[in-house]
């Protein structure tokens, strides 16, 4: 019997960081995550202070902006 893994249920980040007008999400299990700011309205009009103003939530399963009162799952940025 095969038994299908679900690699999202563990992703957890480790690094989180902004170049060219994405977002970079490294993970703890090596892989990076790429995404356009664009897909964030609150993101992409951020100034660079509040991008950089973010924290991790539920242990890494999550990213928190306070100053844009937004959250982003990496369940979510891997789906």
């Amino acid at each position: 019997m095969s038994t299908l893994i679900n690699n999202t249920a563990q992703a957890t980040a480790k690094s989180v960081s902004f170049k060219n007008d994405m977002l970079c999400v490294n993970l703890l299990d090596g892989r990076e995550i790429n995404v356009p700011l664009t897909w964030f309205p609150k993101l992409s009009q951020a100034t660079t202070e509040q991008l950089n103003n973010w924290r991790f939530i539920g242990r890494g399963l999550g990213i928190h902006w306070e100053d844009l009162d937004e959250d982003i799952s990496i369940e979510g940025l891997l789906k």
